[in-house]
């Protein structure tokens, strides 16, 4: 294979611009005119010792276990009163009460309205 002509350049070891009429030296043969035997591209990957390391992994935050503010205590009162809900769709719903919280520091009204309009009984 290194007596074939490399196939970028023709074996001429250098490539011209048409546009502009400048020459470079092949990329392909790095301007020998002939195929080498070495890969064309170099695995870059894995390259530092940093890549080899595990990250360091924040420590884990526990979730509170109930709403934080009144809007969310009452909120979570009113799910848990629902007689027609099942306790899954209860804890469903109290979970997004808690998760709401943590995002926006309290129970919006638009929130708040959402979440009663999913208690009303079926067919009201």
């Amino acid at each position: 294979m290194a007596g074939e002509p490399c196939g970028v350049c023709g074996g001429d070891g250098r490539i011209a611009n048409s546009f502009s009429g400048s020459t470079a030296t092949c990329p392909g043969c790095h301007g020998t005119g002939r195929r080498s035997d070495e890969p064309r591209f170099r695995d870059v990957t894995k390259t530092k010792p940093s890549h080899y390391r595990q990250p360091n992994k924040p420590a884990a935050v526990e979730k509170p276990q109930g709403p934080a503010s009144q809007e969310g205590i009452q909120l979570a009162r009113e799910v848990n009163a629902a007689a027609h809900l099942s306790s899954g769709t209860k804890a469903k719903l109290t979970l997004e009460i808690i998760e709401h919280e943590a995002i926006h520091g309290n129970c919006t009204q638009t929130f708040i309205k959402k979440v009663r309009k999913q208690l009303r009984p079926p067919g009201s």
